[in-house]
């Protein structure tokens, strides 16, 4: 089915103020002393407004400029904070931000110490939920709306998901849910990429304005009760007459199918069709509503409009060219080398094949697609599904590489312990974002997936330490067959290695030393080798000779590997990219296996990211933050040995 086509508002009549009205909201209360008549001219200035911040800061452009219209007409309609509004996934909410009090601090998004990218409880009372992984916005809004019936309130709820969102399951459940309790829920459906309705326009906002009036529920609710009082049979033709007609007229049968009242759908740029649908159905809603609201991503702004991602995710930009800043590059980009590795690979083996959970760009998938589209697949947001699809591929001898970021996979971790590690399948997990990810925070953070999937039987898990180290891995997973398999590897740049021609297969559970010493040994997993290298400098200046290994696998361990650093070094250090409870914890228990810790010579340390949620920041800087540089293991040697930072004993 085509694109929905977008109607473009309608030039207002009205006189545009001199004033700059944005300039005086500071919250929405101000926003709702103002004629109907001037949310235009705000509308119009807010959108500037988030074009101009976000040309400073980076981040999600496209989705904000999709919603202006639908944030400002949700502010004046609706009474909030007291009425929650809940914006699935948050990549939507920077115009929200900026009318909600932050607009002083709107330049700081997605900085250290500024705006989370993302809505967050901590930090406005108009964020009544933090949004991270999509889809969750409707399972929140019910909860909340049972409890506004459970203390006798009277507040409304709103809950704003976008069409790419309701591809996961987690939505539909919650619907379910909401349709069979009849629960006073207001969804909007922010339909801007795919076609699901028809044609906005006229006719269409008159229908909506029509059946979400207080006539025509008034007369459907009468023609029910009379309907009540004939025979079962002639009830059940009634209703279902009545849902024929209407989802004839306006589509949206599904969503009566699963117990809502659906209205549109309507222009999500039109003021004069928002604002009455929106205040019928806050004044006469009874239970459960979807509004189909169709919209437009990056509108208003030319360069977003024709970019093919709609400015979906950007640098810092120069205003009126649209031309995004690029990092100077140094080294490929650790995504780019996964994909032309498996590229590689995929040309001498037929049997590989890709699979994306809607991040195909962002997984370098893309690229692959468009080497073998015949075996590139992209489940939307479904990792559940991504799992146990890549499972099903699995059985009948295919090579699936699930593609998928650290932090998403948490999402369909159930299906990879029953669907893939029980049954000891070879799915290849290519864990991106594997670390801490800089300006996305801690929803994105892919700090814990050693820990998870390292305490599954059946697993294997890498993590590369450099860009060459990625291309052998990806040539290991393609090589391995007998059971899953994960690969992680962080997001940016490598560290400028040379590239080898072709990737070698490892030796499964083997790691390898790259700078011999006496005294200290550090065995670090993943990107930190580099930062162990120069602390390893660092210390052969201070006299303490130092080994430098890279474990390679996290399992199976290197047990032979750690054996003989233990027992020929005072002090064994573990360092990586993960939460407790991964590899530091696994190298422990090899350790008291082996009765290596019994005596007390051997000092052992492991480094991992704290036990807390870190916010968003440049990357190096949350690593120097968690203590995880090179002047964190520096620091770290030197207190396991009882000495200064000079290096000398320090007296007890």
């Amino acid at each position: 089915m085509s694109k929905t086509p977008i109607i473009t508002p309608p030039v207002s009549n009205t006189p545009v103020s001199k004033t700059p009205l944005l300039d005086t909201i500071d919250l929405p209360q101000a926003l709702r002393a103002l004629p109907e008549a001037s949310l235009r001219q705000v509308a119009d200035e807010l959108r500037t407004e988030t074009i101009d911040a976000v040309s400073v800061t980076g981040g999600h452009l496209g989705a904000g400029l999709g919603v202006v219209e639908l944030t400002v007409a949700l502010h004046y309609v609706f009474n909030t904070p007291a009425d929650r509004i809940i914006w699935d996934v948050g990549h939507q909410a920077y115009p929200h931000k900026i009318l909600t009090g932050r607009r002083a601090r709107i330049r700081t998004l997605r900085q250290g110490a500024g705006l989370s990218g993302f809505t967050k409880r901590a930090e406005s009372e108009y964020d009544p939920f933090g949004a991270a992984h999509s889809s969750t916005s409707i399972s929140a809004g019910l909860g909340m709306a049972v409890a506004r019936d459970l203390l006798g309130h009277d507040n409304k709820v709103i809950a704003v998901i976008g069409d790419g969102a309701m591809s996961a399951g987690m939505a539909y459940e919650a619907m379910n849910n909401a349709g069979h309790m009849h629960s006073r829920l207001i969804v909007i459906l922010n339909d801007n990429d795919m076609s699901i309705a028809p044609p906005t326009g006229a006719m269409s906002a008159y229908l909506a304005r029509l059946v979400s009036g207080g006539f025509y529920q008034t007369i459907r609710q009468a023609g029910s009760q009379l309907a009540k009082k004939l025979p079962k049979f002639f009830y059940n033709k009634a209703k279902k007459a009545e849902e024929f007609s209407r989802g004839y007229w306006m589509g949206g049968t599904l969503f009566e199918e699963m117990g809502f009242y659906y209205v549109g759908p309507i222009d999500g740029h039109n003021m004069d069709h928002l604002l009455p649908v929106l205040k019928n159905v806050r004044d006469n809603a009874t239970g459960p509503v979807l509004i189909h609201v169709v919209t437009q991503k990056g509108k208003g702004y030319a360069p977003a409009e024709s970019a093919s991602d709609k400015y979906h995710g950007v640098n810092t930009f120069d205003v009126i060219t649209g031309k995004q800043s690029k990092p100077k590059a140094n080294a490929p980009a650790y995504t780019n080398v996964f994909a032309e590795s498996l590229i590689k690979e995929a040309a001498k083996d037929e049997r590989i094949v890709a699979i994306s959970a809607a991040m195909p760009t962002g997984t370098g998938l893309d690229k692959f697609g468009q080497a073998f589209p015949d075996r590139t697949f992209d489940v939307g947001i479904a990792e559940q599904h991504a799992v146990t699809f890549a499972a099903g591929l699995a059985t009948e001898g295919f090579k699936p590489f699930c593609a998928i970021y650290s932090t998403f996979l948490q999402r369909g971790y159930d299906q990879v312990v029953h669907d893939v590690a029980i049954q000891n399948l070879p799915v290849r997990f290519a864990l991106d974002r594997a670390g801490l990810v800089g300006a996305d925070g801690p929803t994105h953070a892919g700090s814990f997936d050693i820990a998870y999937l390292g305490c599954l039987p059946n697993f294997i898990i890498m993590a590369a330490a450099d860009e060459a180290e990625l291309v052998h891995m990806v040539a290991t997973c393609a090589a391995h067959d007998g059971g899953p398999i994960a690969l992680r590897y962080p997001r940016g740049e490598g560290v400028g290695v040379d590239m080898p021609e072709a990737g070698e297969v490892l030796e499964i559970g083997k790691g390898r030393v790259v700078r011999k010493g006496t005294q200290i040994a550090i065995l670090s997993l993943g990107t930190r080798l580099a930062e162990a290298l120069k602390a390893a400098e660092d210390l052969a200046a201070r006299g303490l000779s130092t080994t430098v290994a890279d474990a390679r696998f996290a399992k199976p361990l290197d047990r032979e590997l750690i054996r003989t650093l233990a027992q020929t070094h005072e002090v064994l250090i573990t360092i990586e990219e993960g939460s407790i409870g991964g590899f530091g914890s696994f190298v422990a228990q090899a350790l008291l296996e082996d009765g290596l810790l019994d005596s007390g010579a051997l000092k052992f340390r492991a480094m991992t990211l704290p036990d807390v949620y870190i916010d968003q920041d440049k990357p190096e800087k949350m690593y120097a933050g968690a203590g995880l540089d090179a002047k964190g293991i520096v620091a770290k040697a030197l207190e396991a040995l009882g000495r200064g930072e000079s290096g000398e004993r320090v007296r007890a």
